[in-house]
């Protein structure tokens, strides 16, 4: 057999291991030391990592990082250092861990997104809610303001210190925390069996709490939250519900609701747009784009176009989603509620260390900890102060009584063998003690003049008030407690800000529509999100503003309009109709209603600042204008330029085509006006620049095809052209006035310019293409008509886009008018389209 085997053989062998002297075998129960061992390491991360503790509302990385880098000197006055530097000082002399635990724990101190008031202040990429920050490298970093406070009178015996891990340097056990950083910042971990997550608070109202907890010490929850209604996040946003806080404030456990703070906006001409400018807490725009998109490929959520992200260092937050045409903005915003994160859920779970215990505290007992801990900050401060200034004031009196005979203290010091025989006649001789001799023998003879003597008697003083005012607030709790009181107040004037986050009970929303899998139910789905096909009014102002209102409510007329400027045309139709946009050129362009923006108040009178440009709505050729919007659904009559006029079918307009032609015109010839004459009694109305008026009755007038050119209206003088065509209802004839404005030389700025308010009754109808009557007697200065108007209830408004009441008596048609007293720059519809209403001799405003 080889050696190798005998080697084998003998180590396979059985034999008996006998203990020797200097062994020491126990036998323990596995499961005994399993628990003991774990119950060790759970209570370390309890203890030494996951729970904040109740006092300074810290970590104790956290609480590391902050007392080192005032210990480096990193103070706001101070340039940035290289964040790797400050993790090397912490890991290497207080935190024996791994690096990038210190550095999270740091960049978390230094975001903005993450706590309400941050503690460092970070110089470089730092990360985002959606991206992580570079490498400590790469980033610098200082204290914040906020962390001078929080480590503030540190070295004046405030709080307990103890050995680092090596035994070679002091830490602190907690700051001083000059404010509540628990509540105001929030905190979130993991421990072993348990967690804590708190929300952030606004500085002001939880220290405006803490000061009525100082002053009020038996108060109960309920008088708290008058001060401190609920979080204060630091992405803005709003809560919604405030049931759960309460819950939270009483128990230490509670839940609420975070939305986006979404505003609807008209995002293009044709587009209706979610605009989005704050998330909830710990919500990025990446995430939400991500899961909208997953949303959107899922069927989950309907009629969203597009999503662009236009968050940048300068506006903030803006995200802007995009609603396809005929999608109720409310009720899609509901859909993204439910199925994207701009609506999170928050759970509070207030579990921190209290006497190195973690206990779950409500809102009353997280201050009282607080107030606890910074009234012994303060009472120990003022011991610390007060004792040195008592051994300064023992060290300046034996001063003083040195300078008495300063001659003889010189002397005693010459004459004396050594120092220890010139303290004790100096003791002897001057009645001094140990240290007064050991400070007198320390001086230089500088110090020795006449002038220290008054230096001293004034430091005397001084220190004898200090002393009285310390010994002042140890002797009684109330100026304690005030005094506490008062440097609140001072912290929150400091680092005070005004509130970011709404606070809502109840938020009405447009009903969200239950998730549903097969293709019917999804269509089913879908259609609950579109805009109901409601009657409406679309409507076009003098100054070119499209805009349709959400319901076909009466607009309403005198006293309580908006200030804006009047409507040339009001179009009753439904939300999800089409009407006619009529250019001069004799076009018409089809527009769908529901891409129209909507009056923001459905029943109120519409304000044409929600409207939008129809430029911008429309695609117009080079020199073009609107000149009404129109039904596509009647007959409609439309007047030149040169005095021709036209009715036209409404069966022969094109069903495959988005513009088409309404007339055939002539060079140099243009659609002045047109309107609905679907009756043969409506009456046709041309007035001319020159101050005529023709009206006869639309019966004259015979339909034609839209390809038709019309027929001679009105019979024009030389170098006249009509300046207003409109149609008065056969319904509304006696309601029905005329209105002419004059220009100037100077135009129709000039105040001199008149204006004349005349029924229209008092024009006898004539024949087509006649001349028609003179309707304003023009006087010395005025060149002819600037502005006119035929119609029902009329409506002015001044250059300045701002409605005004025009004549209040109308006049004899051969009068001359009255001079304006402002510059009037349009005419339009006034009150309610109403068929129903009272003749009436003033304008509505």
């Amino acid at each position: 057999m080889s050696k190798r085997s005998k080697n084998r053989s003998s180590s396979n062998s059985t034999t008996a291991i006998v203990p020797t002297e200097d062994q020491n075998i126990i036998d323990i129960d596995v499961a005994s030391e399993m628990e003991h061992s774990f119950l060790e390491y759970a209570y370390s991360v309890i203890y030494s990592r996951a729970l904040p503790d109740a006092r300074d509302g810290l970590k104790p990385v956290q609480r590391r990082i902050l007392y080192m880098m005032d210990q480096m000197g990193l103070t706001p006055d101070k340039g940035h250092v290289k964040s790797a530097r400050v993790v090397g000082e912490v890991m290497g002399k207080l935190h024996p861990h791994g690096d990038s635990a210190i550095y999270d724990a740091m960049v978390r101190l230094a975001q903005g997104f993450n706590l309400r008031l941050p503690l460092v202040d970070g110089h470089g990429n730092f990360g985002s809610v959606d991206d992580g920050p570079a490498a400590a490298r790469y980033t610098e970093a200082r204290m914040a303001p906020a962390a001078v406070a929080m480590t503030a009178n540190l070295n004046e015996d405030t709080v307990d210190f103890e050995p680092n891990y090596d035994n070679q340097m002091q830490q602190p056990t907690v700051l001083p925390a000059a404010f509540p950083n628990l509540l105001v910042n929030g905190a979130s971990g993991i421990a072993v069996g348990m967690a804590t997550n708190m929300a952030p608070h606004n500085l002001r109202e939880v220290i405006d709490a803490a000061r009525h907890l100082i002053e009020n010490p038996e108060a109960d929850t309920k008088a708290l939250m008058k001060f401190v209604p609920g979080p204060d996040l630091p992405s803005g946003a709003r809560i919604v519900g405030l049931d759960g806080i309460k819950e939270a404030y009483e128990t230490g456990r509670g839940r609420f609701t975070m939305r986006a703070t979404v505003n609807v906006e008209q995002v293009s001409a044709r587009r209706t747009g979610l605009v989005v400018t704050e998330l909830p807490y710990g919500v990025g725009p990446e995430r939400v784009i991500d899961r909208l998109k997953t949303a959107v490929n899922t069927k989950k959520v309907a009629g969203i176009a597009d999503v662009i992200d236009l968050t940048d260092r300068n506006h903030g937050l803006k995200l802007v989603i995009e609603l396809k045409s005929g999608f109720n903005p409310q009720a899609v915003l509901a859909q993204l509620y439910k199925y994207t994160p701009l609506e999170e859920n928050f759970g509070i779970n207030n579990v921190t260390l209290v006497d190195g215990q973690p206990q779950t505290l409500g809102l009353k007992d997280l201050l009282s900890v607080y107030v606890d801990h910074r009234l012994t900050v303060v009472r120990r401060r003022t011991s610390h102060r007060l004792g040195k200034r008592k051994d300064r004031l023992h060290l300046v009196e034996g001063l003083l009584l040195a300078l008495v005979d300063i001659d003889e203290v010189i002397e005693i010091i010459r004459t004396s063998d050594d120092a220890a025989a010139a303290r004790e006649r100096l003791m002897l001789v001057f009645d001094l003690t140990e240290i007064q001799a050991n400070h007198i023998l320390e001086l230089r003879l500088r110090q020795l003049t006449k002038f220290s003597r008054l230096d001293l008697e004034t430091e005397r003083d001084e220190l004898l008030a200090a002393i009285a005012e310390l010994e002042k607030i140890l002797a009684s709790d109330a100026v304690l407690r005030e005094t506490v009181s008062n440097e609140l107040a001072e912290v929150a004037e400091q680092f005070g800000d005004e509130r970011r986050t709404k606070l809502l009970k109840s938020e009405d929303l447009a009903p969200a529509v239950t998730a549903v899998s097969s293709k019917a139910d999804r269509q089913v789905a879908a259609s609950a999100l579109l805009v109901p096909d409601d009657p409406c009014w679309v409507l076009l102002s003098a100054s070119g503003r499209l805009l349709r209102t959400q319901d076909r409510t009466p607009i309403i007329a005198a006293g309580r309009r908006r200030r804006h400027d009047v409507f040339t045309s009001l179009v009753a139709t439904t939300a999800r109709g089409e009407v006619g946009a009529l250019t001069d050129a004799g076009r018409i362009l089809r527009v769908n209603v529901v891409d129209l923006p909507a009056a923001q108040e459905p029943t109120a009178t519409p304000a044409m600042n929600d409207g939008v440009k129809a430029t911008d709505f429309l695609t117009l050729e080079r020199g073009e204008h609107l000149i009404a919007m129109v039904p596509l659904n009647q007959v409609l009559a439309l007047g030149t330029r040169n005095g021709v006029v036209k009715r036209v079918r409404h069966d022969d307009w094109p069903l495959n085509q988005d513009e088409f032609e309404a007339i055939t015109l002539k060079d140099g010839d243009k659609v002045v006006g047109a309107s609905v004459a679907a009756h043969d009694g409506d009456q046709l109305v041309f007035i001319t620049q020159a101050g005529q008026l023709l009206r006869y009755a639309a019966e004259l007038v015979r339909p034609q095809g839209r390809s038709g050119g019309g027929v001679a209206g009105m019979k024009l003088v030389q170098d006249d052209k009509v300046l207003s065509f409109s149609v008065a209802p056969a319904n509304q004839l006696e309601d029905s006035v005329v209105v002419t404005i004059t220009d100037t030389d100077a135009g129709i700025e000039d105040a001199s310019s008149t204006a004349k308010v005349t029924a229209l009754d008092e024009f006898a109808p004539k024949g087509r293409n006649t001349q028609g009557l003179r309707a304003h007697r023009m006087l010395r200065g005025e060149t002819g008509l600037a502005l006119a108007w035929a119609g029902p209830q009329p409506l002015a408004s001044t250059t300045g886009g701002v409605a005004r009441a025009l004549p209040q008596d109308y006049s004899d048609r051969d009068d001359s008018g009255i001079v304006l007293d402002s510059a009037i720059g349009a005419i339009g519809l006034g009150g309610s389209p109403v068929v129903q209403s009272e003749k009436t001799s003033e304008g509505s405003v």
